[in-house]
């Protein structure tokens, strides 16, 4: 799937929750979901930077908006984001199989790291590019506290707390391949790709095995991906960072 994403606050609609960084609170689509729920059957999904228009833009009440904007950038298009002590990200909706699971590739860029960044706590859980797969599971394996925060986000939105929710980060301590908890559900991981500031300006490309990934992180295997979508923040530092996004694949 190319795409051209906290689930640390309590975002849902179409069927999601992310519990992105911060406070928990409810995502608002600036647009009603698209009808279409992207499959494989067709093939590998691939979006572009240029489909930016087919992605469904979600706020966070309270908080301001990350800019996000097609630009050209390094001699190729680019999902370009912007974020001012801001939170929001763009998602698609998706139904893939737990069989049909293989590999996702893509392509991002930093400018800067956010100094006070620490996805390890709550109150400065920011990251400068996230890329965010939701996926469903059996939810009566829930603990006590997960199985409210679901039956709450379904009562504000109409749809469960997805089973598990992982995400793609880049952190500015934590060692390549680290597995982060969220601070406020386990059923919401950080697998670190990047770490540092060595690699900053520069395009990066990476391959990922989405069921291994999923294993790793969650100690058993994935159910059927229900979103992914793709996220700059830095509302909880209150800093500003730039980031691109390039091209997601799916397949």
């Amino acid at each position: 799937m190319i795409f051209s994403c906290a689930w640390t606050r309590v975002a849902g609609c179409f069927c999601w929750l992310i519990v992105l960084s911060g406070c928990a609170s409810l995502g608002v689509p600036d647009k009603p979901p698209a009808a279409a729920v992207l499959t494989l059957e067709k093939g590998p999904l691939h979006f572009s930077p240029k489909d930016k228009v087919k992605w469904e833009a979600v706020t966070l009440p309270g908080k301001v908006r990350t800019a996000f904007s097609l630009e050209k950038h390094g001699q190729r298009e680019a999902l370009s984001a912007h974020a001012q002590s801001s939170a929001s990200y763009l998602r698609q909706r998706v139904h893939i199989p737990p069989d049909q699971l293989g590999r996702l590739q893509f392509d991002w860029q930093v400018d800067n790291l956010m100094a006070q960044a620490d996805m390890t706590e709550a109150d400065r859980e920011d990251s400068p590019v996230r890329l965010i797969l939701a996926f469903e599971g059996d939810r009566s394996r829930f603990s006590a506290k997960n199985a409210m925060l679901s039956d709450l986000t379904e009562a504000l939105t109409g749809e469960p707390l997805p089973y598990a929710t992982l995400m793609y980060v880049w952190a500015n301590h934590r060692p390549v391949g680290a597995v982060i908890v969220n601070p406020r559900t386990d059923r919401v991981r950080k697998l670190v790709v990047e770490s540092g500031a060595q690699r900053l300006k520069q395009w990066l490309s990476y391959q990922r095995d989405v069921r291994a990934d999923f294993e790793k992180a969650f100690g058993e295997a994935p159910g059927a991906l229900l979103g992914i979508a793709i996220m700059t923040d830095s509302d909880n530092t209150r800093s500003q960072v730039r980031a691109w996004y390039g091209d997601i694949r799916l397949d």
